[in-house]
């Protein structure tokens, strides 16, 4: 597809600029890690009972705090998009791809060459899980793997969402991929984790799809509909979408800030080992962005589908990788330490791969429909 033609500075400008929160995502991204550890750690006893109302170690404060972050994004999703972009499949087969048969595997490469090699003298402890003693390296490197075949469901949409992304495409790759976790997590797993017996939480997996997707995906396509119907276009997009817009990422900072509450005390009590956790979780997540982002400008792709083709790649689906470690290796184990570490370093993390990805945008061709002019990073450089 042809780029599109380069708007003039009063085109960008008439499309508005980032508001407050986009603007400064980074400091209150900041600010809410600071605010977490401090709530967990000052008021210990409200983050254990928030952390306690869960359903199928299903978070429901987190859930409704996703539930407010997703729904303004779906609500602005034409479904009209999605079904082309269902006939669009290269997307969709990349992430598949490097979901499946290449993420899993470097994870497995990065964890057992520094837990496993570079850190293990570091980590010479032991601990008993189920009446065996495992090496508490080799704990921390299943949390890993866990986390590794995991791929991101929901939160993708809010990366999709600030990387000006193809939002239809984007809801085509989770649902295809949420399908695909119910099938291949299990047996992933089994083999990489060499366990006979793979207790998947599989009623996490539907559930946290359900939540996380569903139930926001149905409220955005009702509402929608009702108001593009009965009040018209020009009210949905400069009245409803104006004070909807902040919300999602309001929602966003307050799970973020819930997660370092119920983790804080993780963090304080773990600095050295959440250090050595977090060094290969984040050399994969970004060896996973760029191999996704530099296949798919081989593939050809537009902006707007190469964007959430790598967030995806490159995120996981943390609350299905604690629950699984949790069910099989408690809830104090090293395993499930790891995979409380991908959530420590994914939102930071991400956000430095979206705003990566705005300010490359350029490297691409434009889709003319999708194409954003309200971000001037999402433009080639001199305009």
């Amino acid at each position: 597809m042809d780029a599109q033609p380069n708007p003039s500075p009063k085109a960008v400008q008439a499309g508005g600029r980032l508001n407050r929160f986009e603007r400064y995502l980074t400091l209150w991204v900041f600010l809410c890690i600071v605010a977490g550890i401090l709530l967990g750690r000052l008021f210990p006893g409200v983050a254990v009972t928030l952390d306690a109302m869960s359903i199928y170690q299903v978070s429901i404060p987190i859930a409704i705090c996703l539930f407010f972050m997703m729904y303004p994004i779906m609500v602005k999703i034409d479904f009209s998009q999605a079904k082309k972009a269902a006939r669009t499949p290269k997307p969709v087969m990349l992430t598949l791809v490097v979901n499946w048969l290449i993420k899993p595997f470097t994870m497995v490469l990065f964890a057992q060459v520094l837990l496993g090699g570079l850190f293990r003298p570091f980590l010479s402890e032991t601990e008993l899980i189920r009446g065996t003693e495992i090496a508490l390296a080799d704990s921390y490197i299943t949390g890993c793997i866990l986390l590794g075949i995991a791929p991101c469901t929901a939160m993708v949409l809010m990366w999709g969402y600030l990387s000006f992304s193809n939002q239809g495409h984007t809801l085509v790759m989770v649902a295809v991929n949420s399908l695909a976790m119910l099938f291949l997590y299990a047996p992933l797993g089994r083999w990489l984790l060499a366990a006979n017996h793979l207790a998947v939480p599989w009623q996490t997996i539907v559930l946290s799809v359900l939540i996380y997707v569903g139930l926001p995906l149905l409220a955005g396509a009702v509402s929608r509909t009702w108001i593009l119907r009965h009040k018209g276009q020009a009210y949905f997009e400069n009245v409803f979408l104006k004070y909807l817009s902040p919300i999602s990422v309001i929602a966003l900072l307050t799970t973020l800030m819930l997660l370092f509450a119920f983790k804080g005390d993780l963090i304080v009590r773990n600095p050295l080992h959440i250090l050595m956790i977090a060094v290969p979780l984040f050399i994969q997540t970004n060896v996973i962005f760029g191999l996704t982002y530099v296949a798919a400008q081989s593939l050809g792709m537009v902006y707007e589908d190469a964007a959430p083709a790598a967030l995806i790649g490159a995120s996981n689906h943390f609350e299905v990788a604690i629950a699984t470690a949790v069910t099989l290796f408690g809830l104090s184990s090293g395993a499930a330490l790891a995979t409380v570490v991908g959530v420590l370093i994914e939102v930071p993390v991400m956000l430095m791969l979206v705003e990566f990805c705005k300010r490359t945008a350029f490297w691409f061709p434009r889709d003319p429909e999708k194409a954003n002019l309200r971000d001037p990073r999402c433009l080639p450089p001199g305009i």
